[in-house]
Order: structure tokens, then sequence, then C-alpha cells
């Protein structure tokens, strides 16, 4: 707790004499900041936006609580809103009173809409105010501490302002945004002043007092804009551990009429402040890539360094240049890119890449605002690992960054309640040395992490939230090749069945719109995410955009020997409730009773990929060219619903508030759920894609059901399709569970009751092997761990084709021994993800020639390709499942070392030997 003294007041704090003494000495040292003395040399920060043109990025010093809450214009940093305390924290800067005195001078002021504050309150009566923000966060993560704004709470620090009424004050935003003190006197306006803030250790007099564990807040505030009114404010018996922390420029606006503060120059100094210009920020924050076939695709996310609209003078006036480093280590330009508004990114493609050594690459921001101030961003681009015995994949899904909405937002604690910058994940997913990421949806929730949905402003919503993303992960995507795919939360729907990229009806919105099919927000909007998240991906598989003008990005990526699917399962996806009136279908989930999804939820013509997606996938299981020898699919959830709800529940809206078990406990009284959110509906449509994916002997990665498993798809039978991996949320506000009502059919020996043979919801065969089922695990802070967050980890082996899924808690360290979660590692080999039982055999390929060549068995009824593998060995024994004649091929596609061999009939038992010698013609 802060120590007062007994009046708050600063008139009764001290003799009047000792007072003007005091104040005569803070001005004279504050007029030491404005002519450069800042104490020790490189402490001192002096910030200005004069001759800065309009923008809504503050400067590569400051984070801003919220992208749309802040902008330069007019030479000032200017908040745009009424709302609680925007924040902009000063990222190189950070309080540490015990080290010496801490100097803050402002010029700023308060205005509404340009009207000058003449002193007086709000029409509400309620006070608005502006200053700067003290000891934020403590000790924590800077990351964390810059997205401190208007929750109270612990680590809220202290507010140091002056109010819409002239008066200086302080407020402790730790306690409930309590007032500590408030000035007597009052400056006749606000519409421009200057406030100069002196923090040192004493008791209150002119000088410290050595030894002492308390604190002195010296405070005036003068009238810069012609008036005279000066006021003072003394405020001693403040612990340095309520000082101690981020600084930030705060406005706080009581009312939607109330007005905001702008601030033309902001001065840090003294010995009590440290300094870290590593922790500067943009103008580029990140990057991500791919290398596909010797092409390298890169795009460079910005901050909004122009107005949000690209108007005439600032449309394609920006640009971003690459620089690559030889292996001399010289820097030299390798291409440009202009700045694409909306959403500030820059594209690069560059062919031939041969991905042989290890690149450094440099990006730069250049243009006619931004002479002379380079901040380059700099990462690597890996060399790609072809000849390792081991690819490994780190994937991720649902990246909430504060706790639940549950919370009391009245007693937030940024101390545990704040997840972000999700800094165990990123280190303990290094330390499995991934070679490729996979982030497979909702990078972005719309509401409450951090802040709520801002549908009037969705460009810069999105931005925010998208950059706490990047700013979080940077650390792995600036070397490490990545896919991130847009899901339903990062167009800020909570499901989307996106009908073929339709907009919503008008006039509808929350689950009413969506039960309609297509997009709430326009077009540009969509393409603007997608843009974020997935332009660095090779070209798109269907370059052409949809009706609505929505562009696809389906296509496939071949790194290391392994060819990535990455497929957007929600775009083409049909809304339920136009195809099945008689279920009455709310958000996803069955209203009627009598309705039976496992026999009555499969309608005619419901898409789940829809066609040119079914057709590419064909196509990609066939093509195993350039070395390809493992197939995976990147999707945004995986093909069944594993899940169960309370029987007497409708829906899963109950799911949040449902009770977690003990680690051990079996919940009863659940049903199988049958969400239509889930990949487990449309089931035809679910087995199309499944046929397809395993002709290439495919494993499934995938997130969003927030409920890491790993299943096996069964199509016509249990076990006969590919493997599956959900991953676990990075973070959790909806902890789906796994406990079906009845035990699944072929469980392995002392295997929970929650694995084996089942059919979900909607009748889909399946065979669960591990699901981390939400619990009571004992780690802090509860309401992270005990909702199982974590990532998932595939481990592909070259050689012995064994495929390895992992589902990892976040607290679990690699390091120290740490391991995944109970019934995990699942291993497997590659060609038991096609495990339908054979009808016969085809002959024994006996393979003298090229290693491991590619085997195709295509049935001659109809000429459907059955499967395509590249075999592992000299030997392979094909299996079919149908009677009638079949054509093989073996070799190396696309070269002339290609066999086949026609009218090949299947015999019952594997055994007949065919020598197939390359170099002799064609068999």
């Amino acid at each position: 707790m802060i120590r007062r003294t007994t009046r708050q007041q600063s008139g009764s704090l001290l003799p009047k004499l000792l007072q003007l003494t005091c104040l005569f000495l803070f001005s004279l040292s504050f007029s030491l900041i404005l002519t450069g003395c800042q104490g020790p040399a490189g402490t001192g920060l002096d910030l200005r936006w004069e001759g800065v043109s309009d923008r809504p990025w503050p400067g590569p010093d400051l984070w801003a609580n919220r992208v749309q809450d802040w902008a330069v214009q007019d030479g000032k940093l200017t908040v745009l809103n009424s709302l609680p305390m925007r924040t902009a924290h000063i990222l190189t800067r950070r309080a540490v009173p015990e080290q010496g005195e801490i100097l803050v001078g402002l010029e700023m002021g308060l205005s509404i809409a340009g009207t000058a504050v003449m002193g007086e309150s709000s029409p509400t009566g309620e006070t608005s105010a502006g200053g700067i923000l003290l000891g934020a966060g403590g000790g924590m993560d800077f990351r964390r501490t810059a997205l401190i704004h208007h929750s109270p709470g612990p680590g809220g620090g202290l507010f140091l302002g002056v109010d819409d009424q002239g008066h200086i004050v302080v407020w402790d935003f730790e306690d409930g945004n309590r007032t500590l003190s408030r000035s007597e006197e009052a400056l006749q306006g606000v519409e421009a002043l200057r406030l100069q803030i002196r923090v040192d250790r004493g008791s209150g007099g002119s000088q410290e007092v050595p030894g002492s564990d308390d604190f002195t807040l010296h405070l005036e505030a003068t009238e810069s804009d012609g008036g005279e009114t000066s006021v003072s404010l003394l405020l001693p018996g403040i612990p340095a551990e309520r000082l101690k922390g981020g600084m930030a420029l705060a406005s706080h606006g009581a009312s939607e009429e109330g007005p905001t503060a702008w601030f033309s120059r902001v001065h840090l100094g003294g010995s009590g402040v440290s300094v870290h210009p590593d922790r500067s920020l943009g103008p580029i924050l990140g990057a991500q890539h791919t290398l596909s076939r010797n092409v390298l695709t890169l795009t460079a996310q910005l901050f909004p360094i122009s107005p949000m609209v690209p108007g005439p003078a600032t449309a394609g006036r920006d640009t971003v240049l690459l620089e690559l480093q030889d292996e001399g280590g010289m820097w030299a330009a390798a291409a440009s890119a202009p700045v694409v508004i909306p959403g500030f990114t820059a594209r690069f493609r560059m062919e031939e890449w041969t991905g042989t050594r290890d690149v450094p690459y440099r990006l730069t921001l250049l243009g006619p605002d931004h002479q002379g101030q380079r901040h380059p961003y700099q990462g690597r681009v890996r060399a790609e690992p072809l000849d390792r015995d081991e690819v490994v994949v780190a994937a991720f899904t649902g990246n909430h960054n504060v706790a639940s909405p549950g919370v009391d937002r009245g007693n937030f604690d940024w101390l545990t309640d704040l997840w972000f910058p999700h800094l165990d994940i990123v280190t303990h997913v290094q330390a499995h040395a991934p070679d490729f990421l996979f982030f497979s949806g909702d990078q972005v929730y719309e509401g409450a992490s951090p802040t709520r949905a801002d549908f009037e402003n969705p460009y810069g919503d999105y931005l925010y939230k998208w950059y706490l993303w990047v700013w979080a992960f940077r650390d792995l995507t600036r070397e490490i090749p990545s896919v991130a795919i847009p899901d339903d939360h990062d167009v800020f729907h909570g499901n989307v069945w996106g009908a073929g990229g339709k907009a919503t009806p008008p006039g509808l919105a929350g689950a009413e719109a969506q039960d309609q099919g297509g997009y709430k927000l326009p077009p540009d909007w969509v393409n603007m995410v997608q843009r974020t998240q997935a332009s660095h991906l090779p070209v798109p598989w269907q370059g052409t955009p949809l009706e609505s003008g929505i562009e696809v990005y389906y296509t496939d990526i071949l790194y290391g020997g392994v060819s990535f699917a990455v497929l957007e399962d929600r775009k083409f996806k049909s809304p339920p409730r136009l195809l099945m009136p008689r279920a009455e279908v709310r958000n996803g989930w069955v209203q009627n009773p009598a309705f039976d999804p496992r026999v009555e939820a499969d309608p005619p013509g419901a898409s789940l990929l829809g066609r040119d997606q079914e057709e590419f996938l064909e196509e990609w299981a066939g093509d195993w060219a350039d070395g390809t020898w493992m197939k995976v699919v990147l999707s945004q959830t995986i093909f069944g619903n594993v899940a169960t709800i309370p029987a007497d529940a409708m829906s899963g809206s109950v799911i949040p508030s449902l009770a977690l078990p003990v680690p051990g406990t079996y919940v009863t009284g659940d049903k199988l759920a049958a969400d239509m959110d889930s990949n487990g509906w449309p089931p035809s449509g679910r087995a199309r894609a499944l046929r397809a994916m395993r002709k290439g002997f495919a494993v499934h990665l995938a997130g969003d059901q927030h409920l890491a498993s790993t299943v096996q798809y069964g199509v016509e039978s249990f076990g006969d399709g590919p493997f599956a991996l959900c991953v676990p949320s990075i973070a959790n506000f909806w902890p789906r569970r796994w406990y079906p009502p009845e035990s699944g059919g072929s469980p392995d020996p002392g295997a929970p009751l929650y694995t084996g043979d089942f059919r979900d919801g909607f009748g889909n065969l399946m065979t669960v092997f591990a699901v981390s089922n939400p619990s009571k695990w004992g780690r802090e802070p509860s309401n992270l761990h005990d909702r199982a967050p974590g990532y998932g980890v595939a481990r592909f082996n070259r050689f012995s084709r064994e495929v390895s899924l992992e589902a990892w808690p976040r607290w679990s360290d690699p390091e120290e021994g740490g391991e995944p979660y109970p019934g995990w590692p699942v291993r497997f080999q590659q060609e038991d993800g096609f495990g339908q039982i054979p009808y016969g055999y085809l002959p024994t390929l006996v393979l003298d020639g090229p290693s491991n060549p590619v085997v195709q068995v295509i049935s001659e009824l109809g000429g459907e390709v059955v499967y395509t593998l590249r075999v592992n060995g000299s030997r392979f024994t094909p299996k079919v499942f149908q009677p009638g004649s079949y054509t093989v091929k073996v070799g190396e596609p696309g070269t002339e070392e290609v066999q086949t061999f026609l009218g090949l009939r299947p015999g019952p038992e594997p055994g007949r030997d065919m020598e197939i010698r390359f170099g002799e013609g064609t068999g």
C-alpha cells in the first residue's frame, strides 16, 4: 500500500516558504531537461512530432493502445476518442527510481474535437485527464507492460496528470482508480500546458534523503498558451516498487463527450531512467516467409506509417528494400516492394533461391517521410533441410492474450491475467529446433483479447490485435518458414460458413448473420486479413478471386522433401441452417430435439472444401516430384468432432462454465457433440476430402477445437484413413472436452476410456489415441493452465518414414526433461495412413535403379489414381482394394526414368516378384 500523509492536498504538506523553495529548484531542474542536460549521458529521451506527416503510428519508441485510438495529427500525438486510459507506452525507457531521480516534461493539452477546454468539467460531470503513467507492470516483461491501459488492478501503475478542470491529479490504477491527491488550485485553461514532474528519494524536502525507502512526487503545471496560472502538487510517501516499471503517455476519457489529450513534446531524463534502445519497434514489425521449389516468398509487416486509407498523396509512396548478406558479410540490395494499404505489408518473391546456406536478410522502409530514419528489421532464411534425418513442424492455434471475459475486469491482475507475449511457449518451441511453423488460425480474437471488438474501426482494430501476434512470435518467424492461415475469429466471426465468399445478408449481426453464410465485413477488409497472414505463401493453386472479390490462398509448399497442402476449410463451407430447416440450426447447433444429426445431417449439395479445392487435393496427393517423400495437410480444423457436452445441453455455450475435474477423472453424463462448426460436418464433404488425402498417405495437422487430440480417421471402416493432430490452443477461453458416454471399441490395453473406435456426433468414424482434457493441473495461473493450453509438434523421419505426433503443455520445458501431455507421442508409419483392408496385391516390385522411386497405382476402370507414394527401399508390394486391372507407374516424376506397367491384376497374397531395371525402356 502507498503510505500517505494525513491530508492529500498540496497546500497542507509543507510550510509555504519551503514549498516555494522546492518548486523553484524543481523548475530549475526541469529547465535543464529542455536544454539537453538530462542526467547521465544517453538516458534522456526527447520525443516530438513537429514536421511528421499525419499517420496512426506514433514512432519507434512508443506502443499505442490501440492503433485506432492514437494518431499523429498536425504535429501532435493525439488521442482520437474519449475512452478510459488510452496509453502509449514508452518502450525504450523504464523507471528505476532506486538509481536516482526521474524527470518528466510534457508539452500537452486537452481538447474536445479541437475546442479549447477552459477549466470546466466534461458534460457528464465526470473527470477526464491527460498525463503520464508511471510504475506500470513493475518487473514484468516490457512487452506485457506495453499493453497496460484501462483495466485497474495489480501492476496498473500511478497516473500523474492534469484533469479537465485544471487540477493536477495523482490516481492509483492499482487500487481501483483511486485518487491519491488533487491540487487545491486549478489552471484556468488546459487547452495547452506544460506538465513538469520530478521523482526523488525523500520526504518532500529540497534534498534527497539518503537511505530513504520512499519517494516524493513533485508536479507543476503551467499554461503555455498565454495564460498566467501555475499549479503545483507535492506528494511524498511513495514506495519505490510503485514507481518502478513502464512509463506511458495517457489520456483518460470519462465520457464520449469528454476531452482527450494531445502531446507535442515529451522529455524524459534523470539517473532513475534506464535506457533500452533494443526495444524500439518499427516501422517494420516482423516478417514471414516460405521457401518452396527454389522460390522465396517473404512478406514484411509494417505499422500504419500513413493514413489507413491511401489517398492520392500517399498511394504507392512508400517502399521496402530487401537486402541480402553474402558469405563475406557484405549487404547488397536484392529487391524492393511497395507498401500495400490497407494492411501495410510489402511482399517479395524471388526465384532461383538455392537454399543451400543460411542467408541473412535486412528490410528497410524507404520513402520521403523516412529519410535518415533507417530502422532496419533483420532476419535469416535458413538453408533447406534436404538431408537431415528428421523434419520437425511446430503447430499452434488460438492466440488469446488475456484471461477470459469471466475475470472481473474491476480486479484485473496484469501480473497473472495477461498472457501475452507467450514467452514460455516461444522458448519451449525453440528447444525443439523446428524446421517449419504452422499457425492454424485464430491468431486474432475479435473480442476481449485484449480489447473489445471495434466494428466501427475494423481496420485499425484488426491491425492492433494482429500486431500483438507478430510481436509475440516474430523471434520464431524471422528465420523459420511459417504458414499462418486465418480462421473465423481472425475475420471477426464467432463461426464462419463462408459459402464461397459471399456477404452475409444486410441488417443481421452475430449468430443470425453467421447462420446465413458468408462474411460480415467487406471483401477489402477480408483481403487485408489474408494479406497480412498468408501473402507469403506460394502462388495460389487457383489464382482467380471469388465473385465477391475475396481472394483465395490455398496452395502447396515443398520444403525439405515434405509437401504441405494449405487448405481453406471455412471459405467454401455451406451454411447448415439453410440446408436443414427442420434441424432449426442456431450457430451451428441443432435446436430441434427430434432431429438426429447422426442420420439426418448430410443434406445433398452440402460443401466442405468446394469443388475446386477438392480437385486441388486430388492433384496434390498424386504429385511426388522434386524429391517429395512425405505429404502433410494443413487446415484450420480437423475432419471430425472430438467433443462432448452435458446431456441436457443444446449447444456448446455451456462449455466455459463447466467445472474442471482433477487429472484422471472421467466425467459422466455427457453426450456426443454435433457442432457444425467442426469439420465433422458435412459428412460427405469430409469423406471426399479424406479419400483424396489418403491417396497421398497424408498426415493432417490442424487446430481450432481448443482440445488437443490425435485420431485416425475412418472413411469406409475404422482405421482406413489419415492420422490427424489437433493441436492445443496457445491460450484458451473455450475448454472443450471429450468424455464419450460409451467406451470406444478396440482400445489399447490400459488406455483411457475415451480412446478407441468411435462414431462422432455426425456418425463419422474415428479412432481416438490421445486427448488433453482440461483439468485442474495445479499450475498457476490456473485460469490459463487448467484449460490445457500448449502447442503441437510433428516429426517426420526421412529414412524410417516414421511419424511422431505430440501435444505439449505450455508449462512443460523440453530442455529440463519436460514431457508432452499424457498419451503422446503417438507414433506410426507413413503407410499406416491408408489402412484400408486390401482386396488383393499386385506383383512385388523389385527395384534396380534410382533409390526410393515413386510408385503410382491407377485403376484401369475409369482411370482413377488409387494412391501415389515414394517407396522406402528396393521392394514394394502394391495393395489394391477392388478387383480389376491396374496400371503401375514407377520412377522419378518429371524425368525419363519412369516405367509404366499395364494390365496388372491382384492376387490374394503378396509374393510375386517383378524385377524393374531402369534404363531399359518401358515395361
